[in-house]
């Protein structure tokens, strides 16, 4: 009888020192998948788990001619005074433009490619889904890609009004952002970085355009003026752009937080700096003639260097 109770103990024990060594060859549990995971919390997501859905290079949108209201007299001297704007119709990407999408202007044209220009970047892998905005890419290579789509860069106005609407609304879905209705403050939506493009069903403005609260900030053509609102109301004042450092970004970004997340937000930046959390998207005028700028001209020397850089 001893015999027999030492047998079956020393089976249990071994059973039991077995589990654990099972359980590392099993590794951990699959995690169940969220249909509505883009605006519940839940895992992070990377760009390994995105579905490689090509989204069509072409997707406008056209913005219709007419007045909307611009700036905010809630936001920063810089966005102040709220007031009325007038623009013709215009087309607008439906979405930021995409990695993949951009890698192919890379390898038709040799332009350097979408990176960090001296420094590491920590998330640079999981930042390179197909259906991700591209990112790491300057000013003047944003001007580059969309002429070479026969495009050109959004002006601060036009993407404004292409996000937020006639009517001076706070966010592309109006009033309120309760949950996680876009891309933005950190990984608590479910993506530890961008997201595919298009993700976020509420972050889409009255004209369906997408993605202009969140994923990336945006470069625009504009050249950064602190006080260009108070200037266009103000009567007898010249209308020109004047050149400054910087060039101006909007939107938000998916480590934006607090202010910045507003629509009148305006960010800028030197023109030839890079980040994991700049993109943008391109516009044409809708008659077909571009407009022109004589700020591409002043750029051109830095785009030229810029391409000739790994």
């Amino acid at each position: 009888m001893d015999t027999r109770f030492k047998v079956v103990f020393l089976i249990a024990v071994l059973v039991m020192c077995s589990l654990p060594i099972m359980g590392i060859f099993k590794g951990p549990p699959l995690p169940i998948e969220d249909p509505d995971s883009s605006l519940t919390p839940a895992k992070t997501k990377t760009a390994s788990m995105q579905k490689n859905i090509k989204l069509s290079e072409e997707t406008m949108v056209e913005i219709p001619a007419g007045e909307f209201i611009l700036g905010s007299n809630k936001g920063g001297y810089n966005e102040k005074p709220q007031h009325t704007s007038d623009l013709e119709s215009y087309w607008i990407d439906q979405y930021e433009v995409t990695y993949q999408q951009y890698m192919v202007f890379v390898e038709v044209t040799g332009h350097r490619q979408p990176g960090p220009p001296s420094r590491y970047a920590r998330k640079l892998e999981a930042l390179r889904g197909m259906n991700q905005p591209v990112t790491y890419v300057s000013w003047g290579d944003a001007v580059a890609y969309c002429e070479w789509k026969d495009k050109r860069l959004p002006t601060e106005r036009e993407w404004e009004k292409a996000i937020r609407g006639s009517d001076g609304r706070t966010w592309p879905w109006g009033e309120g952002r309760e949950g996680f209705p876009a891309n933005f403050d950190g990984a608590g939506d479910g993506y530890e970085v961008t997201a595919p493009v298009g993700s976020f069903s509420k972050d889409q403005s009255m004209y369906g355009v997408y993605d202009g609260a969140g994923n990336v900030m945006e470069w625009v053509d504009d050249w950064y003026v602190e006080d260009v609102y108070s200037r266009a109301v103000k009567p007898n004042v010249a209308r020109s752009q004047p050149v400054s450092t910087y060039k101006t970004m909007r939107g938000g970004g998916y480590t934006s937080q607090g202010a910045d997340l507003r629509i009148t937000n305006r960010s800028f930046i030197v023109p030839d700096f890079r980040d994991e959390t700049i993109g943008f998207r391109c516009a044409k005028s809708a008659k077909g003639k571009q407009r022109t700028n004589d700020s591409h001209k002043s750029l051109r020397v830095i785009q030229e260097n810029q391409s000739s850089k790994g």
